[in-house]
C-alpha cells in the first residue's frame, strides 16, 4: 500500500529504555539470583505499540518525551527505524529518559519495574497541534503517562472523529470524563478484574469480562495469556479466540504488539473480528521470538 494511503494512527504515550535480564527465576524478597544474560531493548508501551501499528500497515505518528541523554537518543533512533514519525517526540534538556528493568524467567514470563522519567512531562500544548491529527483514524493511549495527557489526547481525537483506543495498563482509576471518550478498551486478565470484578482464569471468563466491560465502553477486549483473547462490541455477541499453538519464548511486549496491530486494523476499517484475529496472530508470532536488542 502506498504510504499516503495507509490509515493514520496517532500514539500518545510512553517511551522506555528497557534493560532485559534472562534468569532462571525472579528473585524473592532478599534473594539474589544469578542470571544468564542482559541486553538493552526499545520499549515503553507507547513506543512498542507505535512500532507494532506501523508494522501492521498503519502510518504512525508518536507524541511523547525523552531526556537529552543516551537513552533518549537510542529511543528516537529506534522509532525512526520502525517507520514511526517522531516529529512530536520532545527531547527535554536536564530530564532523564524513561527506563525499565524486566526479568524474564525460564518459563518465558517476566516481571518489570519502570521509572517514568521524561514521560511524566509530556507537553499538553503539543497535543493540540493540528498537524498531529491530520487524517487521523485512531488514537492509542496507555496508563504510563499522566491522566491529563491522556484526557487531552482523547478530546483532540474526538474532535477529528478518530477512534480512541485505551490500553488501561498499568491499572488505575479512570475519571468519568475520560471513560466517556474511550471507544475501545484493551486490558489483560488482572486489569479486567480490577475494572469490572470478573475473575478471568480461562477464555470463557475472559468473554464474560469483555461482555461486562462493553456496558462501559463501545468495544472491549480482554487478553487472557495462554488461554487466548475475547472481545465484545456493545450489542453484539462476544468473540472468543483461543491462543495459537506456538513455542513460548518470552511474553515481554506481546500485549503491546497485540494493541498496535488491533488499532491498525480498526483504523484501516477492517471488521472487529478480523482485526482481533490479526492481532492475535501478531502476538503469537511475537511470543515465539526472543526479544532482541532493538
Amino acid at each position: 500500500m502506498n504510504k499516503q494511503h495507509k490509515p493514520v494512527v496517532v500514539v500518545v504515550g510512553s517511551l522506555h529504555y528497557d534493560i532485559m535480564v534472562d534468569a532462571p527465576g525472579r528473585p524473592m524478597k532478599g534473594e539474589t539470583v544469578t542470571g544468564f544474560a542482559w541486553r538493552p531493548k526499545f520499549g515503553g508501551k507507547g513506543g512498542n505499540q507505535a512500532v507494532a501499528a506501523a508494522r501492521a500497515g498503519a502510518r504512525v505518528r508518536m507524541l511523547g518525551a525523552v531526556g537529552d541523554d543516551d537513552f533518549g537518543r537510542f529511543l528516537l533512533a529506534r522509532l525512526a527505524e520502525g517507520d514511526v514519525d517522531r516529529s512530536w517526540v520532545a527531547t527535554l534538556p536536564g530530564a532523564a529518559s524513561g527506563m525499565s528493568v524486566a526479568i524474564s524467567d525460564a518459563s518465558g514470563d517476566y516481571g518489570a519495574v519502570i521509572v517514568s522519567g521524561a514521560n511524566l512531562q509530556i507537553d499538553l500544548d503539543a497535543i493540540a497541534d493540528p498537524s498531529l491529527w491530520i487524517d487521523a483514524r485512531a488514537l492509542v493511549l496507555q496508563n504510563e503517562i499522566p491522566v491529563a495527557a491522556n484526557l487531552a489526547a482523547a478530546r483532540a481525537a474526538r474532535n477529528v472523529g478518530a477512534m480512541v483506543c485505551l490500553n488501561a495498563a498499568p491499572f488505575r482509576e479512570l475519571p468519568a470524563e475520560f471513560r466517556e471518550l474511550v471507544d475501545m478498551l484493551v486490558v489483560n486478565a488482572i486489569e479486567a478484574e480490577q475494572l469490572c470484578g470478573v475473575e478471568v482464569d480461562d477464555l470463557a471468563s475472559a468473554a464474560r469480562a469483555a461482555e461486562k466491560l462493553s456496558s462501559m465502553f463501545a468495544s472491549s477486549v480482554v487478553t487472557a495469556g495462554g488461554h487466548g483473547v475475547a472481545g465484545c462490541r456493545r450489542g453484539f455477541p462476544s468473540i472468543e479466540l483461543p491462543a495459537l499453538p506456538v513455542e513460548l519464548v518470552s511474553t515481554h511486549g506481546a500485549g503491546d504488539v497485540f494493541v498496535g496491530s488491533l488499532a491498525a486494523g480498526m483504523a484501516a476499517g477492517r471488521p472487529f473480528g478480523d482485526s482481533l484475529t490479526a492481532a492475535n496472530q501478531a502476538a503469537a508470532e511475537h511470543v515465539s521470538r526472543r526479544p532482541g536488542p532493538g
